[in-house]
């Protein structure tokens, strides 16, 4: 007994076709009700524009009583619903709206073969046309269609209907874009850094970016810098979506080892040796941090160029001469480094990224609202945070 195959659309399941289905549909439109009702308004101010002044032209300029083209609908979609893609420039409308004219009326002129054959060569010709000198406009193709089905071969179609037309539309797409603080043309422009509370480095560069566009080879209808930039925004709101609701208070180490500004410099160092820490805070009698010190800062006095016997050097340069005056440093106050960056414990980790990735830090002291010390936050801890977060987000193996 014959069965059905599994992949026939008899044992397609209505999950199946429903979901068949939904991949049809458009995707969802995310501009307010206010914006689209800015956009309809525009429109019939453009096309309303556009026509009356070209019907006053009519008179004295029509080709067989021709004053309009159909396709300033289409070119009017763009100018007013997508003012920022490259199709919409002024550029591209008004170039490719008469170029596509033009190969329209050459095509039917010199092609002498059945009509559909001239309307497909005008169709591409025009698109080729369009492409060759930077004025790819979808209406364009229209407009040379058009010009092939009403049998148009007076080149001064091209300049009206065609050209007058688009030019009194784009004018009204300007004054309509400005008075709306709109930025129309749309001229191109290096990406902008996002706007944020933090300072969140990108991951990518233009270059990146440039060569990402070459390798998808494919015509889009947004411009490229305004690409980048929401590229660079989904970045950052990725950032803020992982990160956003962790303060440092979350992953720092609390109750810090810390030494006061007169300690001997042979307590803070065996200190830091027996915590295996490289840093410790410096602070008054109230508990704020007035300094840090290192070890970076005990092996720059203890002549780190010269590498042999320096754990016994640093050893006996720590060790206390015992003298009431002494030509080298007795107390961490005077070797630690007094500019000391801190942050608050309430602060989003997120914001910290810059300055361990960028700015070399490795440790920073964590105080609270009355600037007292309450831990310290180091690369390690920044690194378990990430991994922490991070590591949810991963599909499973």
């Amino acid at each position: 007994m014959p069965t059905t195959p599994p992949s026939s659309p008899a044992n397609r399941s209505p999950g199946q076709f429903r979901r068949a289905l939904q991949a049809l549909l458009p995707a969802p439109v995310t501009v307010t009700g206010r914006e689209r009702a800015r956009i309809v308004i525009g429109a019939a101010l453009g096309v309303g524009l556009a026509a009356g002044l070209s019907h006053l032209l009519a008179a004295g300029f029509a080709i067989d009583g021709a004053w309009m083209v159909a396709s300033l609908g289409a070119s009017a979609v763009l100018v007013f619903a997508a003012p920022a893609g490259p199709m919409a420039q002024p550029w591209a409308a008004v170039a490719g709206n008469t170029l596509s004219a033009l190969v329209g009326i050459v095509c039917l002129r010199w092609i002498d073969a059945p009509a559909f054959v001239v309307a497909a060569a005008a169709a591409s010709l025009s698109i080729a046309a369009m492409f060759g000198l930077r004025c790819l406009h979808p209406p364009g193709g229209a407009v040379a269609l058009t010009v092939v089905l009403l049998g148009v071969r007076d080149l001064r179609f091209a300049l009206f209907p065609v050209l007058v037309n688009t030019v009194l539309l784009v004018l009204a797409g300007v004054a309509f874009h400005r008075l709306g603080g709109r930025r129309y043309p749309h001229a191109q422009q290096a990406a902008a850094k996002p706007v944020s509370t933090g300072e969140v480095p990108s991951r990518f560069s233009s270059t990146d970016f440039d060569k990402a566009l070459a390798r998808y080879n494919e015509v889009l209808d947004v411009s490229r810098d305004d690409l980048e930039n929401l590229l660079r925004q989904t970045e950052l709101n990725a950032y803020q979506r992982l990160f956003g609701g962790l303060r440092c208070s979350d992953v720092m180490s609390r109750d810090p080892a810390s030494v006061l500004f007169g300690e001997s410099l042979e307590r803070a160092w065996q200190l830091m040796r027996s915590r295996r820490i490289k840093a410790l805070p410096v602070v008054d009698r109230s508990g704020r941090v007035t300094g840090i010190v290192t070890q970076a800062d005990f092996l720059r006095h203890a002549d780190l160029d010269n590498r042999d016997g320096l754990g016994s050097r640093v050893r006996d340069w720590v060790r206390s001469s015992g003298r009431i005056s002494s030509a080298k440093p007795e107390v961490v106050g005077q070797i630690m480094t007094r500019r000391v960056r801190v942050t608050r414990a309430d602060r989003p980790v997120v914001d910290l990224l810059a300055a361990f990735s960028e700015d070399d830090h490795h440790h920073l002291p964590v105080v609270d609202g009355d600037g007292r010390l309450v831990g310290i936050l180091t690369q390690s801890d920044f690194v378990r945070a990430l991994a922490r977060v991070v590591e949810p987000e991963r599909a499973p193996v």
